[in-house]
Parts: C-alpha cells; structure tokens; sequence
C-alpha cells in the first residue's frame, strides 16, 4: 500500500515538474522573443510608428486626386479611423474578433476552442484563434516562414507584438492600422484604395453590403474575390452579415435583408501610372528624387543640362526636396513609402481641357493632313527633300536608338542578325489616336509607324504668381514618354522676335519708329553680311512702323532693328527672362535659331503680361506628411527683366499680333474675343510650330513637331504654326471660358496705366486693326 502511494506521489512530483519546467520553458520562450533574441522583434521606435511604407499622393490646386508615387504593389493610401464607414467596422469586429474590445492582445478563450476543436478534434468550423491585433502584427512584421522552426516560432512572435501594440495603441488606432495594411489584390493596399477598386467609392460612403464583402475577403482575397468569383464572394458576404447579427450588430431581418441584394462590384484596376497629368506626374517624380548633380554622370554632350540642373540643386528648392530634407527621425523623405501629400497648382478642370484640346485638334486636323501628304511618299514620314536612301538611313539611326536594338548589341548580337530581327513581322500592340491596335509588323516599320505621329506639348500658367495650371508633355504617355514641356528644346522661330523688340525698346527705339520694308544687309562681328529674306513682299519699299514689323513678324523689320543693335546684349536679356544654355550671340538667333523648352518660353512671355515681371514655373505650393504636419512651403519666384513703360508698349504690340497679325487666326476662327496678346513661330523647313499667348491672368505656349526635325510637313500651308498650334490654344481657351466656375472671363482687362503713350518719343502708329489679315495669308509672316 505504501509502495502505492509513494509511486502516486512520484507521479504527482514529476507532473508538477514538467509542468513547472513547460510554465518556465514557456515564460523563457516569450521573455526571449519579446528581447530580440529569438526571431525579430520590433524596436519600441518601430512599434510606435509601424506603418511606414504609404503612397504618396498628387493633389490638383481644386482638390482633386492627380496620382499617386509607391513602391510597385503597394499602392496604399492612408485614411484616419473617422473616415471609415462604422458598418466595415462592425463587421470586422464581428467575423474576425468578437471580443476584441475585451481583450489584450490575445484572445484566450478564442485561442483555446481553436487548439482544442481544430487542433485535436479536427473540427473544420472551429474557428480561428488570432486576433485582429495578432492579424496585424503578422501583416506588420511577419516574414514568410521558411525552415520548420520559423514556423513554429511564428505564432509565439506575433502574440509577443500584438500584446505589446495593444498597450501602445487603443483599439481604434489598431483597427485603423489593419484596415489600412490589408492587401485587398490588383494592387489595392490599404481600404481606401480597395473602396475605389472595388466599388468606385470611398471607406466613408460603403454600405453595409459593401463592407461585408470587403471584410469577408479577409479570409483569402485570392478565393473569396468578387472579380472572379462573385457567386462565392456573395456567400462569405452573407456570412460576416450572419456574424453581425449573432453578436448584435445588426438586427435579423435587417441581415436577412441585406443577403438578398445581388452582389454588384465596380470594378477599375488602378495603377500607379493612371491619372491626370502624366507627364507632369513623372516631371514631379524625378525633379522631387534628383540628387545632387555630378560631372561624372553627365554624357560629354549633357553639360548644358549639368549646369542646369546645378543651378536647380542650388536655388530650387523642389529640386532634390526628398534628398535635401529630412524627417524627424534624421532620415531622408521618401516619396514611395512616406505617404506625403503633395498640393500642386495645376488645376484638374484646366487640365483636362489642355488634355482634349491636344487630342482633339492632333487627331482630327493635324495628323490627317500629315497622313495624306505623305501617303505614298517612299521618304515617309521624312521630308521629301530627302533621299529614299538617306530617308532609310535616318530610320535605321532611329531603329538603333531603341531598347530592343541596344540590348541586343548589350548580348553581343552582330547587326547582321539584329537587323534580321528588326525586319522580321511580330505581334505587337501600337498606338493609334482611336486606341491600342493589336497587329503583327516588323520592329524596323513599328519604329517608323511611331516616328509618323507629330507631338506636342501644351503649358499655361498665372503670370502673377508662377502657377502651372496646366501641363501637357506630349500626345500620350504610355506610347511616348518623352517630356515636350521640360525636357525638349527645340527652334523657337519668330517667337524669339518679342524679345528682340523688348530690347529696341531699351535702347531707346519706340513702336512708332518708321523704317522702309526691304531686305536689310547687316554685317556681323565676323564680318559675315547677313541678309535674311522674308515671307512676303507687302509692303515692299513703303515705310512701315515698327509695331507694323512685330505684327506681321516682318523679317526685315527685325534685322533693321538687330542692326542697331547687340546679339551680346540680346543673349544678356534672353538669360534674364529666363532662356537658359548657351545662347550663341549671332545675328540670326533673332529670328529664332536657338532650341528653348516650352517651359523657359511660357515663363519669358509671362512679364509681357505682367507689367515687365517675369515668373518662375511653380508647380508645388507645399507638401504634408501623414499625419497632416505641413513639412514644406514654396512661394513664388519673381523677377523684374522690364520697365513697365517697356513691358506695356511689349504688350500693346503683341496685342497687335492678335488683333490683327499673324495671330489673328485665334479670333476669326476660334472666335476668341478676350483681350490677348500673343505670337506664331514656324521654324526653318516648317519643322516646328510655336503659339506664345497671354491674356490677363493666364499665359500659355503651344509646341507641334515631329519627334525629330526631320519628321515634318512639306507644304507651309498645313506647316505653319497658325495651323498647327495656335488651334491647340484657341480650342483650350473656347473651354476654359465656358466654364464659369474657373473664374476666368473675356471682359477681363490688362492694367493700362493712367497716361500711357505707345510712342515713346511722340508720332503716330499703325492701327492695330488697320491692315487685318484675309484668311489663309497668316502662314506668309512667320
């Protein structure tokens, strides 16, 4: 009997043992993660601030969404607890942890019945045991397991994280953070961007059934998805629907209700890319992310662009903003995971007309004419004035400038066989002005096809203050990404003449100056005489004004005036409204020789609308962290090139160029009645077309060319920049004044002030309106 006994009580002393060394096993286990040194465990620094990695978004100046900058799949947008729907919280609470608001982290009785009716008994409707804190910490700081010991320790690690996120944060913050963290598939990360993929709506505005269908993907979003299987999602919907009326949630006959309704989802996959303002999107993305420039990753024939963008890492301070900032943790911003909200100037309504306006005058007017001159022309889309063979030469130099041509010499593939690749048909997807067209071509006729499209590039600003309203790089991003506003520079033509007259007018030569029409001769510091031609010979031999020369865009006229004057000084002046790069002082820039971006050129019109004072471009007003802090603020940047008497006198001419010069075609077809100063520009051999205008508040440039010099129109008469680019503007502005909520009217006036006299030195000039123009005579007076 005794021998009994003691055998029990060896049993109980053994038990009692094992027991005691698994309850210490257990706390030495949790002591270990919870200090690191078993498996990760976030740093106190981590915990507090766990979700680090949001989209960044663009925000037009009328509030609205432009884009977003992330990391590829993870384009999550942040939204606060108050903005999320009480119904999509319910139902978390409901279907994922019924008592989350009771407990800490870890949810025993939930753990127990998962061990005891799934583990042991294997029960399919045991339920799970993890909490939403426990969801979260894996979401946060789970590695997927890889050996068998990381995936037994995982478990352990993620209770350790979710007891301690539940002492840093209230139940609210926790929930906020999961909803905001789940990965909802089609790159939806996050409840506000699932709201919008799913439904076209936001996390505020989802119904109950929307928030159960959401909530019920939680589960699996591959397998419970409404895309692909609606009929399934329907039923998990109805599930989480039964789960919040069995713990109180909803009432019976309202869930019973609400499970009859047909699951309906409006579904648009969202990608990064999409959104207005593409290019304008990508010209924020690199400008924001440039580090400081280095010699060394310039080409030898990028120096001007090193020097430009040195002057930009000095004096802009958007230039560079994530690598010259910091947060208060001493690191640097990063535009893909910090979740900045960026508020832009440009106006989402505007943009959208400049965005039409492009399309609509490329498509129908321009394009067309192109096609049909070219139809049937060996050279095409080359100028005839080419050679077939150099017109096969100048597609090869294209064909060479691709991708698929420089990774295959990367591979060491000999032209012989790249060249067989290049004229062998593929399938292959190509851009047409009516849509993808999915065909099978050569890589050699694709890049010609491609080189057929003329591009443009469209800008407008407040002459006031710098605010870029609108940005168009070019005809379409996905195709052709090449940026028209910022990156381009090309010819300018007869708009470099307003500055040329800018300068007379400083040298003391006034509008009313009279100088007879006909050819000058003017001998350049080389000793070279130059002796420009002009369009027309009207007026050949009859004295003529000088506000007459800068109306009709009179070649000789501007000579005349380049006679008495500097090219020097005109390259000074050109520097100062804003013409960057190496300006060579020759006598023939005045006619438009030098290659200028659109956004120089929109900038350097803007003093001729602004009394004489010329605006930077200002894209960005200022910029916000997650949490709404203000972390950056820009403020205009503005600088007098002009005396106002001057820059009023500029502006009367230009005026004039509308009115009734070579303008002109913005009123008699566009019907465009609003006080505008403005100026056409068609470069040599017609390759580029240029309309510069202004009106009181709003100044604007136009470029269309080919991608090339050598891509252009033969004939002037579709050539010329009235046809090819002022239309572009005129089409904008016809929407711009139509919509009254933007503010703009054609009863705006310029300032004139009190005594203003166009002559400067007395006289009489030319009527504006006095010798107007018949139609289709614009293109003589480029």
């Amino acid at each position: 009997m005794k021998l009994d006994i003691d055998k029990k009580k060896k049993v109980v002393y053994w038990f009692w043992s094992l027991y005691g060394a698994c309850l210490l096993g257990i706390i030495l286990l949790f002591s270990l993660i919870s200090l690191g040194w078993i498996g990760y465990m976030p740093s106190l620094g981590e915990l507090k601030n766990p979700i680090d990695r949001y989209a960044s978004q663009v925000i037009s100046a009328d509030g609205e969404l432009l884009g977003r900058f992330a990391y590829r799949n993870d384009n999550r947008v942040y939204v606060d607890y108050n903005e999320i729907s009480p119904e999509l919280v319910n139902a978390l609470i409901a279907t994922e942890d019924a008592r989350f608001m009771n407990h800490s982290g870890i949810d025993a009785e939930a753990l127990m019945r998962a061990i005891i009716k799934g583990g042991i008994l294997r029960q399919k409707a045991a339920g799970g045991g993890s909490t939403i804190s426990q969801q979260l910490a894996k979401l946060l700081y789970s590695p997927r397991p890889g050996r068998k010991l990381e995936r037994i320790l995982q478990k352990p690690i993620e209770w350790v994280i979710a007891v301690k996120l539940e002492r840093l944060y209230t139940k609210e913050e926790i929930i906020n953070m999961y909803l905001n963290q789940f990965d909802y598939l089609y790159e939806a990360i996050g409840i506000k961007m699932a709201s919008q993929v799913y439904f076209n709506t936001t996390p505020a505005e989802l119904t109950l059934e929307q928030s159960a269908t959401l909530v019920g993907m939680f589960k699996n979003p591959s397998y419970f998805n409404p895309v692909i299987a609606p009929e399934r999602t329907e039923g998990r919907r109805n599930t989480v629907l039964q789960q919040m009326e069995k713990y109180g949630y909803l009432a019976k006959a309202d869930a019973d209700s609400v499970a009859k309704i047909p699951l309906k989802v409006n579904f648009r996959r969202i990608e990064q890319k999409e959104g207005s303002a593409p290019y304008f999107r990508e010209y924020l993305r690199t400008t924001m992310t440039a580090s400081k420039p280095e010699r060394k990753n310039y080409a030898q024939w990028q120096t001007e662009d090193f020097v430009r963008d040195s002057i930009a890492w000095e004096t802009d301070p958007l230039y560079g903003w994530t690598n010259k900032n910091k947060k208060p943790n001493g690191e640097n911003y990063n535009l893909y995971a910090d979740g900045l909200k960026i508020y832009t100037t440009i106006d989402h309504r505007m943009q959208q007309y400049a965005e039409q306006a492009v399309r609509e005058h490329l498509s129908k007017t321009v394009q067309p004419a192109f096609n049909k001159e070219k139809k049937g022309q060996p050279t095409a889309p080359y100028s005839r004035s080419f050679s077939t063979s150099q017109a096969e030469g100048l597609l090869t130099t294209a064909m060479k400038q691709t991708y698929r041509y420089q990774a295959m010499k990367r591979e060491g593939t000999g032209e012989e066989e790249i060249d067989k690749v290049f004229r062998t048909p593929v399938p292959m997807k190509l851009f047409s002005w009516n849509g993808v067209v999915d065909t099978i071509m050569s890589p050699r006729d694709s890049v010609r096809y491609h080189k057929s499209f003329l591009r443009a590039s469209f800008m407008t600003m407040d002459p006031h203050n710098g605010h870029v309203k609108t940005y168009v790089g070019n005809i379409n991003y996905n195709t052709f990404k090449y940026d028209g506003v910022t990156k381009a520079r090309r010819q300018v033509g007869s708009t470099m003449k307003p500055f040329v007259y800018s300068l007379a007018l400083l040298e003391g030569i006034s509008p009313c100056d009279v100088v007879v029409h006909q050819q000058q001769h003017v001998r350049g510091e080389n000793g070279v005489m130059w002796s420009p031609n002009n369009a027309s010979n009207d007026k050949l031999g009859e004295p003529v004004t000088i506000q007459w020369g800068l109306q009709n865009s009179s070649n000789w006229v501007t000579a005349y005036l380049m006679s008495r004057l500097s090219p020097h000084a005109l390259v000074r002046l050109l520097h100062s409204f804003g013409l960057t790069g190496e300006i060579e002082p020759v006598l023939p820039l005045a006619l438009g020789t030098p290659s200028i971006s659109l956004e120089e050129m929109v900038s350097g019109y803007s003093a001729f609308a602004n009394g004489g004072v010329r605006s930077e471009p200002m894209y960005v007003t200022r910029i916000e962290d997650s949490y709404g802090n203000t972390v950056a603020t820009f403020n205009p940047v503005m600088d007098e090139v002009l005396p106002e008497e001057v820059a009023y006198r500029m502006q009367h001419m230009l005026r004039s160029v509308i009115d009734g010069g070579t303008g002109s075609r913005i009123r008699r077809i566009h019907g465009i009645t609003a006080p505008m100063g403005g100026k056409t520009g068609t470069t040599q051999n017609h390759a580029d077309g240029w309309f510069m205008a202004f009106t009181p508040d709003l100044v604007g440039g136009v470029w269309v060319g080919g991608e090339d010099p050598t891509v252009r129109f033969d004939r002037m008469s579709e050539g010329q920049a009235a046809a090819t680019a002022l239309p572009v503007y005129g089409l904008f502005m016809k929407k711009v004044y139509a919509d009254k909520s933007l503010g703009y009217s054609q009863k705006d006036e310029f300032f004139i002030p009190d005594g203003f006299s166009l002559c400067a030195n007395g006289g009489n000039t030319l009527d504006a309106t006095a010798h107007p123009q018949q139609d289709g005579i614009d293109e003589l007076f480029e």
